[in-house]
């Protein structure tokens, strides 16, 4: 139990109710009053989508001993229900100060590493835990596809989850001992607050290309958002970038933090090469020294460079970091490939953006050697429009076959989104494409259909196991789907 007093020390209070006031004592805190539970003080923030004041009666009714507000209308139903109220200046902006003062601040006492960028995030944050767990270490993982404290997981909903939840894990975390934690960070994250008042030992920037700009706007504006990662990193801190996207540079115009830098084949501080390929994994040459890794493309080649550039920047023996890097598996959904007969390959990927996808085409092509590669694709609803056409561009480029479907159309018409992609498909390029709005079929047609040697490329959803169609959100696992149609290709 806690004074509520204590974790409002730094926060300047407008109004306290209630005969306990400040000398409340409360065992948690929730900003979701489907989570408050009995002595529990309740945040009401006004957010993106709904006003949490509307939810105070709710969260008093599950027990809430405390309600922290900032709309003086609320004041009237806190003292009717006699529960305490303390009234601040904005919600939404306090609460993160609030949570790492109730969790007892627990990003000071790890060394926690930011990843932010258009497309690595996932697999640079979830080898950084991979690698370190594997050393011997304690870690956490805060990812897209799950958060981990140690070995226990925990269901994300997003890339990078609420204020409250983060120090609540990195709490945990603390409590079993952790020693590092690796962190996806996004745009949506760093505009939203959610990672304000924590302590990062250090920040690595991926890079920035097409996406997002349904709730950026500009791309001017979603640089902006990354940036502020890098411009709120303490001395002490490092900031790893890839010099060779061209926002790196800006990522580090206005840091306290140490500079650091990692190329695919250019002067850095961490320079890796790629010296042969194949699907089974790549040999690279990292700062002079050659390790084979299970991973293959040029955007991995810059995933590892940066998995190696912070493991180094954190003091971490280069033998010992090598050898461990060598034995890391592929992370789920990315790049994640199924042997079937025929030769056939099928290849799971989430590439979603066009870059991601050309990234992706490019390696598998060069792999393929004289063999088919074909890409199954779609968009998803009630997102980003203007990278539809671009998508149909980089796939009907690229790929010798090219299957479009739907991905999560949530709230849209599937068949006006495959449109959009059609858009970006040229007439000539049209007889190589097919339209199947059905992903299970697309699936099935594309492996059925695929010719000797070929690999398929199933792109978009990687890791995600559902699908969201007029708001429904069922089962669907592209992984799953892919070897059912094997099982039948293969009898």
């Amino acid at each position: 139990m806690k004074q509520i007093g204590e974790i409002l020390k730094n926060i300047e209070i407008l109004e306290v109710v209630g005969s306990d006031g400040l000398a409340t004592q409360i065992c948690d805190i929730e900003s979701d009053s489907r989570k408050v539970i009995p002595s529990g003080a309740f945040i009401a923030i006004k957010g993106h989508d709904c006003d949490g004041h509307s939810f105070i009666e709710k969260a008093i009714e599950a027990g809430a001993r405390a309600i922290i507000y900032d709309n003086p209308q609320a004041t009237k139903l806190i003292c009717e229900k006699g529960v305490t109220g303390i009234r601040i200046a904005d919600t939404y902006i306090s609460t993160p100060y609030i949570a790492k003062e109730f969790f007892d601040n627990p990003s000071d006492k790890i060394s926690l590493v930011a990843v932010t960028g258009t497309n690595g995030k996932t697999t640079i944050a979830t080898l950084l835990y991979r690698l370190f767990s594997n050393m011997g270490y304690c870690c956490g993982l805060l990812s897209t596809i799950a958060n981990f404290v140690d070995k226990e997981r925990f269901e994300t909903k997003n890339t990078t989850s609420d204020t409250i939840t983060i120090n609540r894990l990195l709490n945990l975390l603390v409590e079993k001992g952790g020693e590092f934690c690796f962190m996806e960070v996004s745009s949506h994250a760093l505009e939203q607050g959610r990672v304000a008042g924590l302590h990062f030992r250090g920040g690595i920037f991926t890079n920035l290309t097409h996406d997002h700009l349904d709730y950026h706007k500009t791309f001017a504006e979603y640089i902006r958002c990354k940036k502020l990662l890098f411009d709120s990193l303490p001395k002490d801190a490092f900031a790893l970038t890839n010099s060779d996207d061209r926002n790196g540079n800006v990522m580090l115009q206005n840091t306290k933090a140490c500079r650091y830098t990692y190329s695919v084949g250019n002067m850095a501080d961490f320079r890796i090469k790629i010296i042969e390929s194949t699907i089974e994994g790549s040999l690279i040459e990292i700062n002079g020294t050659q390790v084979w890794t299970k991973f293959i493309g040029k955007h991995n080649a810059y995933n590892l460079g940066a998995v190696y550039g912070a493991a180094m920047l954190l003091g971490g023996d280069k033998d010992e970091v090598l050898v461990t890097m060598s034995n890391l598996e592929a992370v789920a959904g990315r790049l994640e490939y199924i042997k079937g007969e025929n030769d056939i390959t099928v290849v799971i990927d989430y590439a979603h953006t066009p870059d991601a996808l050309e990234n992706v085409l490019i390696t598998l092509k060069e792999i393929a050697g004289e063999n088919q590669v074909i890409c199954l694709f779609g968009c998803g609803g009630n997102r980003d429009k203007t990278k539809r056409g671009e998508m149909g561009t980089v796939c009907a480029k690229y790929a010798d076959r090219v299957v479009v479907t739907s991905d999560n159309p949530r709230f849209e018409n599937p068949f006006e989104i495959i449109e959009d992609i059609k858009k970006g498909i040229d007439e000539n390029q049209m007889s190589k494409t097919l339209f199947i709005c059905d992903r299970a079929e697309a699936i099935r047609v594309a492996i059925m259909t695929a010719p000797k040697g070929a690999i398929v490329l199933l792109a978009g959803k990687g890791h995600e196991d559902y699908q969201i169609i007029n708001g429904v959100k069922s089962h669907f696992d592209d992984k799953e789907e892919a070897l059912k149609v094997l099982k039948q290709h293969n009898k």
